[in-house]
């Protein structure tokens, strides 16, 4: 933290190992790159007054995000080593304090409110006026309360502007980056190229972050606690991130034998890859179509190289992301043409707008107010159906790139009828217009489908199916909402289960409706790319998996040495269970056998 990192000595020269929580598979070996958390630059304008009450609300929305930060890193402080523990609980018990009605708020407040100042210059402005008071006193101890000031003031800056986009680009080839927290939107800007890894003090193994590194094939390890104690730029680092292991300084003998457990990932890689030309079957003949995850374009040369069926999920957040502004019908029928040309006649389905919760997009700012609980609040289809015209948008771009290749459209979080009719009113519309205009679009129109991720979904998923052409369940939000748990917070990332019983039951529920009406169902979630659980879908009776491009091939090969009948008594025995546990063992004693 600024102001607080100790000189390195020569102790810290030493191997030091730590652990968190493996997210995307693979080794990474290189020099740190420690993304500090400094100073934020920041514009300085007037607000009208009509909009001060919501720049108010705005700040108020972000002292409390950074309480909840600081809470957590508080939280991760209790495993460290008691000493340690306790200093840095001191320092962020006092930064709390900060945010509690004390001069800096008060005075942020003042300034909005007498000034019509925006919040971020009223924040910089504020730290300015106290730092001259505490100078003026020449004291040493008082010197170091203002970089604690300071670093609160940056906090509440960058939480304010959302994280804004750091450079990756000037960074040396083969860099690790060292963070506190890493968002979507950065993990947007990473350059496998440039970037072997990454790893964080805060996150989950199912937060989008996590999602985005697998996407990009980047080791990562998040949810490391003490992480930047003591962590230099320059050092050399291990990310080993199937174990979540990092390694610090690490000895010759310990470089090699990392260095060796690379090459024996890259020959596996290697035998994987001789699958490709192979259908994706059981071994008595059931076909499973494997479909690509994609959060970015430039991932497209990975679903070529995992002979993936299509696109089964094209996240399209990417179009909103790192920018002020909204992209527009051309902009977004440019981007999405490119994409589907480029899939050379294979499938593209793509999923209309989900931001909120964690995937926040600064160019939504203006239509995203501060919610108590975001992954509950406006997101998704629940916000692209209170601004039609940003539905409407990015539908006709959809519409328009479908007259290039085969496309469908999926509706992120449905939880009922009502909404899915109002969606597919809007696409008639946009549909009517673009014919009027003589644009060029599908005829028939593309298929429309739904995600299936929240429990009222799943239980309503009988009258869902008669109203779209598709099911995709997305088992990352399904769980999370069906067992109450946060899977952005490495806190309770223990407690997240896909399999739980709940869980099961409610894809088995959604897959029944989705073949009694006689439409396709997939899966989405991370669940479809962890070999561990293929057994599973395919005896639920999931013909369709998409995953992260780097997991088809380990699927593939779990398919391959599948019977569909055992797969079925597994589930017919699963599904008998209460128990988490026992459910957990019934799959890892099936795959056992394999």
């Amino acid at each position: 933290m600024a102001g607080t990192r100790k000189k390195k000595t020569p102790a810290a020269n030493k191997e030091r190992t730590l652990e968190g929580l493996g997210v995307s598979s693979g080794i990474a070996i290189g020099p740190i790159h420690v993304r500090e958390s400094g100073a934020v630059e920041v514009s300085e304008y007037c607000i009208q007054p009509k909009h001060l009450d919501s720049e108010l609300a705005r700040f108020s929305e972000a002292v409390k995000r950074t309480r909840r930060q600081l809470l957590k890193l508080k939280s991760k402080a209790q495993t460290l080593p008691e000493a340690t523990a306790e200093e840095l609980g001191y320092l962020l018990d006092a930064h709390l304090h900060m945010l509690e009605g004390s001069r800096l708020i008060r005075g942020v407040e003042d300034r909005i409110s007498g000034k019509f100042l925006n919040a971020e210059a009223a924040v910089q402005a504020e730290i300015s006026e106290i730092g001259k008071g505490f100078a003026a006193m020449e004291d040493s101890y008082l010197a170091a309360r203002m970089e604690d000031i300071r670093e609160v003031g940056n906090r509440l800056v960058r939480s304010l502007t959302k994280s804004p986009p750091t450079a990756f680009s000037t960074l040396p080839k083969g860099s690790i980056v060292v963070t506190e927290e890493i968002t979507p939107a950065d993990t947007a800007l990473l350059d496998p190229s440039r970037v072997a890894g990454f790893t964080t003090t805060l996150g989950g193994p199912e937060s989008h972050t996590a999602i985005m590194a697998r996407s990009l094939m980047i080791p990562a390890v998040l949810g490391v606690p003490g992480l930047l104690s003591g962590m230099t730029s320059g050092e050399m680092m291990i990310v080993d991130g199937d174990a979540g292991i990092l390694v610090i300084n690490p000895s010759p003998a310990t470089l090699e034998k990392y260095k060796r457990r690379r090459k024996e990932l890259e020959r596996a890689h290697k035998q994987l890859a001789r699958l490709k030309e192979l259908p994706a079957e059981t071994r008595n003949g059931t076909k499973i179509d494997l479909f690509a995850n994609i959060e970015l374009p430039r991932e497209i040369k990975n679903i070529k190289d995992s002979r993936a069926k299509g696109i089964g999920l094209l996240r399209s957040e990417f179009l909103f992301m790192n920018r002020d502004d909204l992209p527009g019908e051309q902009e977004q029928f440019d981007s999405l043409r490119k994409l589907v040309t480029a899939m050379k006649g294979r499938p593209v389905t793509i999923r209309t707008l989900d931001v909120g919760s964690e995937k926040l997009a600064t160019s939504l700012g203006g239509h995203l107010m501060p919610a108590t609980n975001p992954a509950l609040g406006l997101r998704a289809i629940r916000l692209s159906l209170k601004i039609p015209e940003l539905l409407s948008t990015q539908l006709a771009a959809i519409l328009r790139a479908g007259a290039h290749g085969p496309v469908r459209i999926l509706v992120p979080m449905i939880s009922g009828v009502s909404e899915i009719r109002q969606v597919r009113r809007i696409m008639r519309s946009v549909a009517g217009k673009l014919k009027r205009r003589k644009v060029k679009i599908p005829d028939p129109l593309p298929p429309l489908g739904i995600m299936i991720e929240t429990p009222g979904a799943a239980l309503a998923a009988e009258s869902l199916a008669r109203l779209c052409e598709f099911f995709a369940i997305g088992t990352n939000d399904l769980t999370m909402y069906t067992l109450a748990i946060d899977r952005g917070d490495e806190q309770v990332a223990h407690l997240y289960n896909p399999i739980h019983p709940a869980v099961l039951r409610l894809i088995k529920f959604t897959t029944a409706a989705g073949g009694n009406a006689g439409i396709p169902v997939s899966v989405c979630g991370e669940i479809a790319g962890d070999p561990r659980y293929t057994a599973l879908m395919v005896g639920l009776g999931i013909h369709e998996l998409s995953m992260a491009p780097a997991s088809l091939l380990k699927v593939k090969q779990r398919i391959r040495s599948l019977d569909v009948a055992a797969a079925q008594r597994l589930v017919h025995a699963v599904m008998e269970q209460s128990d988490p546990g026992r459910i957990s063992a019934l799959v890892d004693d099936f795959n056992a056998l394999a």
